[in-house]
């Protein structure tokens, strides 16, 4: 049976494994498709659409957009075509602003008697869009704190010391900018939402009003009820259900492309239901 995995991120944000090695990876685990969602970049569209091509694997181009709400909201956009206009344009204004957020972090890192610098985050970066997890590595390389989560905890996470709250789109904003690309929208891991089900339920129907298309049902750390509820949900509010791994490569090691914690068995007719209702809105697949 054909597998496929809806949300992986490569070097072009906080993953691993380059774009060109991300598809080699999904081949080599016998994937039909895969989704590549970096954090709020299509700069690694280009090269793995072409990988794709050349290895013989569907490569489904998109983005993961963070979105300011109550909690941790994460949207999907499936079907994007890289150069992206209204999208890229709205990102690089984002990413100016997060750039000096970066700067602000890096000086109150400094300020604790960290010897960290931009052009230390920026080496270890290379083209992707800088963010705290590419800090957390460098604290790591540099021995002040011995793992990612540590790094989160006493410094970079919403109760560290060097912590700056991120700029980002609101969920309208986010939902605008993906539909005007074409894009399929869907709402990631809603269990980072930490909404009782009838609160879920109203947040869902508000968002499916600005535009999402689906949510993202099948996920490592969805329990086997959460699972049953939202897909329930997707099928009362006529939403699509989605599914993937959230792989990240080494930085996430317990998280395995296609399977997630061990257990994530995503079959091709998810994907064809989706590219089934892009065709019904007359949109390309």
């Amino acid at each position: 049976m054909s597998q496929i995995d809806l949300h992986t991120h490569s070097t072009a944000s906080d993953g691993t494994f380059t774009p060109p090695e991300l598809v080699r990876h999904a081949v080599g685990k016998g994937l039909d498709a895969i989704a590549l969602t970096d954090h709020d970049t299509t700069g690694g569209l280009a090269q793995a659409l072409k990988a794709g091509q050349e290895l013989g694997l569907e490569l489904i181009p998109g983005c993961e957009l963070s979105v300011e709400y109550k909690g941790l909201m994460h949207i999907l956009g499936l079907w994007l075509k890289p150069d992206a206009p209204e999208l890229n344009r709205s990102l690089a204004e984002l990413r100016a602003k997060r750039n000096s957020r970066n700067e602000i972090m890096l000086g109150r890192l400094q300020e604790l008697g960290i010897r960290i610098t931009f052009e230390d985050v920026k080496s270890l970066a290379g083209d992707a869009a800088i963010g705290r997890p590419h800090i957390s590595r460098v604290l790591m390389n540099k021995g002040v704190v011995n793992s990612v989560q540590e790094a989160f905890d006493r410094f970079l996470g919403p109760k560290g010391k060097a912590y700056v709250a991120k700029e980002k789109f609101d969920p309208a904003k986010a939902i605008s900018i993906l539909k005007k690309e074409q894009a399929t929208v869907i709402l990631a891991h809603p269990f980072s939402l930490k909404l009782s089900p009838e609160l879920l339920r109203q947040e869902l129907v508000q968002l499916k009003e600005l535009g999402l298309d689906g949510v993202e049902v099948f996920y490592p750390e969805h329990t086997r009820e959460q699972t049953r509820l939202y897909l329930d949900l997707c099928q009362e509010l006529d939403l699509l259900p989605s599914g993937g791994s959230d792989f990240h490569g080494t930085v996430k090691p317990q998280i395995k492309l296609g399977k997630g914690r061990g257990k994530l068995d995503l079959p091709y007719s998810l994907l064809q239901t989706m590219k089934d209702r892009r065709q019904e809105q007359g949109l390309w697949v």
